[in-house]
This record gives structure tokens, C-alpha cells and sequence, in this order.
């Protein structure tokens, strides 16, 4: 009895941290949603939404990298590995100082093409040009900042990475204010909120790693390809798992365009920007639990691994629950919020409730995934990390142009959440089934056989 209350009292000592990090990274948008929609109205709104899979695709590099190192730190350090678990350490800090630098320029040079791609034009590419030029200089600021802090969690700093994350997030917040209503700035003042407080996050999460000597670039040149050939294999479910909602935004984005125009647009937007606050931390709770599960791995405690994961799917449920009765009760407010016009406020409150019928099928998918992939199967964790956004596009080509336009673009992404989570369920049943967790080689999603 002792032992599970120990193991229930550390269980929410790194998940609790973890899912309120998450649910700031998810406000992060929100911010710059607010300050922009409430300053420029739909315009504003609809030009950061699209703009933000960019965004998006920096931050998930950062969490992608950061991860793919940190799990193999933490399996490293359970094997009592001490010089392989650092050389890891090291390897990730070099790939996202060379990610980042290649972002800066490829971002800057290809901005107009990325937003034409995206389905911007007009007005709607200038502001998110002036949106992604300020983006792109402070990259490496959001990636490395991104990327440090699993590193952090699985140091055992999880109250710290919170720490950053928070500091990030006022300092974002405050400059918002100060950039984009103050002195009017617009999209450009909204992104150098961004930029500046992910630069903090980065600030305050090297002065943890230095302080508490983890912070290292030596690694043998000889094995550097191979560290982080491993972490870039393991860190594409991750990174996959962040994009996730903002891949499904592009595909929406995309088909809206198409049947309900720029208003389908801006109501998804104001839905996008709460309902990923919601995925965020159903995320936290996977990535919070990763630490504890690549440490049971390494360790061989099979038993303990199943009981952290078993926590994690109830704790993940409950929060799912949690917020789909607030998405519920606030649909009415939300687009006022973002300063949407009353039709598309209207729209919002009358579509939210077909994407609350997806979130408790997202958090046995979130789960389920980030188990696989902090135990090093990621085969299956690639496989559930990208069938969901394949699903959708697959879905949206066919039902709206049979069932009725726009409202069957909204079930496709239900529907296709839904089936992923089901393909979920038969391959942790078939894990379960062979035996236990620690039964696949490393890095292998073959079972070994006895």
C-alpha cells in the first residue's frame, strides 16, 4: 500500500507540472489570436491562423529533438549508462543549435511561398508575411527553448520546466499587450511577443542544465551521426504527436476554403485555438508520464511501467471530460473572446459540440502513443502519430461533396480521430497480449522471441 501511494505521489510529481506547461504552450496561441482578432477582427484572426502551422512546425522540431534525446537520457541513466546517457545529452543540444540555424534561413527565404501553400493571398498574405519575417529571426530562440525543457523533465526539474514555460508565457503576454494594442505594432508586434518570450523559456531552462551541470556539447565527432541519427528517429513521433492539431488545421484550413470560405475559416480558428489548449494538455500527460516510463524500461520494472501508463490513461480521460464541459458552457463567448464577427460566433457555437464528441477518443490515442515511443517502439508510434491527419484528408475528399459541404468536413476530423484511436486500441491489445513491454529490442518494433 505504501509502494502505490509513493508511486501515485511521483506519478503526478512529473504529470502535473507537465500538463500545465502544455496548457500554456496552448495559450501561447491564443495570445497572439486575442491581441490580433481584437485589434484587426477577422482579418487579423484568420492571417495568424493560417500563419501558425509555421509556428507550429518550429516548436514541434524544438519538442521533437528535445524528446528523442531526453527519452534516451532517461533510459541511458536507468541502465546506469552514465557517458552514453551524456553523449545524448550533447547530440540533441547540436542538432537543435544546426535545426535551428537551417529553420532561420529556409523559413526566411521561402515565407510568401509557405503561405501561398498554406492558402493565403491577398490581404491575408501580407499580414502573415509581416507575421512569419519576425518568426523566422527568432527560431532558434523557440527551438532550442522547446527543446530543452523534456530535458529538464527528465532531469527531474518537472516544477522547473514549468517554471520556464510560465516565465515565457507572461513575458509573451505582457508584450502582446504592449506591441499590438499600445503601439500598434499588429501581426509584427504579436510575433516579437512570441519570439521574445520563448526566449526566455530558453534563457531560464540553460541557466537550470548549467547550474546543474547536465549542460554539454562534448561528444566524440565519431559517434555524433550516430547519436543523432537515433534521436531524429526516435523525436519524429514527438514532433509528429505536436503538429498533429496544426496539420489537421492546414488540412481544414485548406478544404474551408473550398466550401465555407473565409468565415469557416475564422470560426475554426477561435474552435482550434481551445479545443488544442485541451490536446496540449492530454499531451502533457503522455510527455509528463514519458520520464517514468523510459525509467521503468531502462530499469526492466515491467510491472511499474503498466501501472504509471494505466494512471496516465485515467488521468487523461478525467482532464478529456473536464474539458469538454467548459468547451461546452463557454461556446457562446468563445468567438467574442477573439473579437470574431456574431456570424461566425454563431457558427462556433453551433459546431463546437461535433469536435467535443472527439476529445476522450484524442486522449487514449495520446497516451497510448507517447507510451510507445518513450519505450522506444517507434514503429507504432509513427504508425498512430500520422495515420489520424491521413484519415481526415481521405475523409474530407469524400464525405463532404456527398453528405453536405462544410458540417462534413467538421465530422471528417471526428470520424477520423475516432478510427485512429480504435487502431490504438488493437495495437497496445496486441503489446498486452505477447507479454510484457521490455519483450521488443531497442529501437525495434519486431518482438524478440524466446
Amino acid at each position: 500500500m505504501m509502494n502505490q501511494t509513493h508511486d501515485f505521489k511521483t506519478f503526478f510529481q512529473y504529470v502535473i507540472p507537465s500538463v500545465l506547461s502544455f496548457a500554456l504552450s496552448g495559450v501561447y496561441a491564443i495570445v497572439d489570436g486575442f491581441f490580433i482578432g481584437n485589434s484587426i477582427g477577422d482579418l487579423g484572426l484568420s492571417a495568424v491562423n493560417i500563419a501558425y502551422p509555421i509556428v507550429a512546425v518550429i516548436q514541434a522540431l524544438g519538442t521533437g529533438i528535445g524528446m528523442g534525446g531526453a527519452i534516451y537520457y532517461s533510459i541511458y541513466k536507468a541502465e546506469k549508462k552514465e557517458a552514453q546517457a551524456r553523449e545524448f545529452t550533447a547530440g540533441a543540444l547540436w542538432v537543435l543549435i544546426l535545426s535551428s540555424v537551417l529553420l532561420t534561413l529556409s523559413v526566411s527565404l521561402l515565407n510568401s511561398t509557405l503561405l501561398r501553400l498554406l492558402g493565403a493571398g491577398g490581404e491575408l498574405l501580407a499580414l502573415g508575411e509581416t507575421y512569419i519575417a519576425v518568426i523566422a529571426l527568432g527560431a532558434a530562440l523557440q527551438v532550442i527553448g522547446t527543446g530543452l525543457v523534456p530535458f529538464i523533465r527528465n532531469h527531474g526539474g518537472s516544477f522547473y520546466a514549468m517554471a520556464a514555460m510560465i516565465a515565457g508565457f507572461v513575458t509573451n503576454m505582457i508584450l502582446d499587450y504592449l506591441f499590438v494594442w499600445v503601439l500598434d505594432q499588429g501581426t509584427a508586434g504579436a510575433a516579437w511577443a512570441t519570439v521574445i518570450g520563448q526566449g526566455f523559456t530558453m534563457l531560464i531552462a540553460l541557466v537550470y542544465l548549467i547550474h546543474n551541470r547536465q549542460f554539454t556539447l562534448n561528444i566524440p565527432f565519431s559517434k555524433l551521426g550516430r547519436v543523432s541519427a537515433s534521436i531524429l528517429k526516435l523525436g519524429i513521433a514527438p514532433f509528429g504527436l505536436a503538429m498533429s492539431p496544426n496539420i489537421s488545421l492546414i488540412i481544414i484550413n485548406r478544404i474551408s476554403m473550398l466550401y465555407g470560405g473565409e468565415p469557416a475559416v475564422a470560426a475554426y480558428a477561435c474552435i482550434a485555438y481551445a479545443i488544442c489548449i485541451i490536446y496540449l494538455i492530454l499531451q502533457g500527460v503522455g510527455d509528463g508520464s514519458q520520464p517514468l516510463l523510459s525509467q521503468y524500461y531502462g530499469e526492466k520494472n515491467f510491472d511499474k511501467l503498466k501501472q504509471a501508463r494505466k494512471l496516465a490513461y485515467g488521468f487523461a480521460m478525467f482532464l478529456s471530460l473536464i474539458g469538454c464541459i467548459i468547451l461546452y458552457l463557454t461556446r457562446g463567448s468563445l468567438g467574442v473572446l477573439f473579437g470574431a464577427s456574431t456570424f461566425v460566433n454563431t457558427e462556433i457555437e453551433n459546431i463546437m459540440p461535433i469536435f467535443l464528441v472527439s476529445i476522450p477518443f484524442v486522449a487514449i490515442l495520446r497516451i497510448t502513443t507517447a507510451s510507445f515511443y518513450a519505450t522506444e517502439k517507434r514503429g507504432f508510434s509513427y504508425i498512430l502519430t500520422f495515420i489520424e491527419p491521413l484519415l481526415m484528408l481521405a475523409l474530407m475528399f469524400i464525405l463532404p461533396p456527398l453528405f453536405g459541404g462544410q458540417v462534413m468536413i467538421w465530422w471528417s476530423t471526428v470520424l477520423a480521430r475516432v478510427l485512429s484511436t480504435l487502431l490504438a486500441i488493437v495495437l497496445k491489445s496486441d503489446v498486452d497480449r505477447m507479454g510484457d513491454l521490455g519483450t521488443y529490442g531497442r529501437g525495434d518494433t519486431s518482438f524478440k522471441t524466446s
